[in-house]
């Protein structure tokens, strides 16, 4: 615990792993292993906007994942920075206490409603998950069938639909005109609202949010307001937007999202090749099956590119998926001896090459939609294009086809 990454480097020689950690009291140590395994994922170092100012501040200021639980945000004016899923969570609890909330928001989210999404579970509810034999498992698969292996193909692009910039197909369309309801309903005493908060691009575009009603009661709240003008300039007392309107607070708050594209950095991985992981890849992070990369031997990862999910699902289930995987690697080169293994360069382009041809055919993956999804380039670096059950089959063992195997000391095998 407490314990920092900073380096890892691969010996042919010995089919290691040299990880060089700095510790708790700043001490650096290397740490010898057999294999490696990322599990820091997509979403773990934040990312700030590139605002002017931004350090003349003189108030507090924090990430929203970064959470500064020292001040108390009673009787301040609160700025927020983002209406993400993480504004989404906090914003409604901060304005309980808050004097004034102002939420800066560049494009705003769809909303699926769900009544009972900030429920307590029931304790009977509890009994029967602990208790009964298989229900848990049987309970969640029910869920994952009907709710989200069922709203697939309403994220999917139709071939010849009348393509516009707010839906990709007609069942896609259709699941827009419900949330239109789903927002017209929710801020019926709000007109002024509706417009602000209504998205102008595909579902599932953009990361789509759940919620019961809960962001947009709060937003309806006296103290809470939304600000759709883009935030130009940070001063010392507050911000300034394009519009040229001042507005001064106590406290910032940035709920801007993260480095996504940028995985397992600001580590440096330095493979068989001798080549550093963030500059084999220049920006554009590609792995077979999110979890192999050719040239970087016995190095695994969890929750790595296009793991992630946008309607379908669950990344708990694509972790446990992948540490089965994971596993079943190991036993690979366990039950032969081998020293290490490396995924084939053919089999690593192929497979991204679907990935790629998949998700252009997504919401996510239309031209005229940028998002976290996607990286500087354009292309859709996160997400996974095809059904649950699909990655459950492709990651339920290993097939040793797809790997070159070899011993310490001997030069990594290049594939075709």
């Amino acid at each position: 615990f407490e314990t920092e990454v900073k380096r890892a480097v691969f010996d042919p020689a010995t089919c290691t792993w040299g990880v060089s950690v700095v510790g708790r009291d700043g001490a650096e140590e290397t740490l010898t292993a057999n294999a490696m395994i990322s599990a820091t994922g997509q979403l773990n170092r934040p990312r700030y906007p590139e605002l002017p100012g931004m350090d003349r501040f003189s108030g507090p200021t924090w990430h929203s994942a970064r959470w500064n639980h020292e001040v108390d945000l009673a009787g301040k004016r609160v700025g927020v920075i983002g209406t993400g899923a993480s504004a989404f969570q906090f914003v409604p609890q901060i304005a309980k206490e808050a004097a004034q909330v102002t939420v800066f928001q560049r494009t705003p989210p769809w909303v699926t409603p769900r009544e009972e999404y900030m429920d307590e579970i029931p304790s009977g509810k509890h009994w029967l998950l602990n208790h009964v034999p298989f229900y848990a498992k049987w309970w969640r698969f029910l869920q994952f069938w009907r709710t989200s292996e069922g709203l697939l193909e309403m994220v999917r692009r139709e071939e010849g639909f009348d393509d516009t910039d707010e839906a990709v197909s007609r069942a896609n369309d259709e699941l827009r005109q419900m949330l239109i309801g789903y927002i017209q309903t929710a801020l019926a005493d709000r007109p002024d609202l509706i417009e602000k908060v209504t998205p102008h691009y595909p579902p599932a575009g953009k990361r789509m949010l759940v919620d019961n009603g809960t962001w947009y009661q709060a937003i309806q709240r006296e103290n809470v307001a939304i600000v759709t003008d883009r935030v130009t300039e940070i001063d010392e007392t507050g911000l300034t937007t394009d519009a040229g309107e001042h507005h001064d607070f106590d406290v910032i708050v940035y709920a801007t999202g993260f480095h996504a594209s940028r995985i397992a950095w600001p580590m440096e991985i330095v493979g068989a090749n001798g080549v550093n992981l963030q500059d084999h890849w220049d920006g554009d992070p590609r792995a077979y099956l999110g979890v192999s990369v050719p040239g970087y031997p016995n190095f695994f990862m969890m929750y790595g590119p296009n793991t992630n999910i946008v309607v379908n699902g669950s990344i708990v289930f694509f972790s446990e998926c992948e540490l089965r995987y994971i596993l079943g690697c190991l036993a690979l080169l366990t039950k032969d001896g081998h020293g290490a293994m490396a995924v084939k360069q053919d089999v690593h382009d192929a497979y991204n090459a679907s990935i790629d041809a998949a998700n252009e055919r997504m919401a996510w993956g239309a031209p005229n939609v940028n998002s976290w999804y996607k990286n500087a380039k354009g292309r859709v670096t996160q997400n996974w294009p095809f059904t649950l059950l699909e990655f459950w089959q492709r990651t339920r063992m290993p097939d040793p086809e797809d790997f070159d195997f070899f011993e310490p000391g001997e030069k990594l095998r290049r594939s075709a």
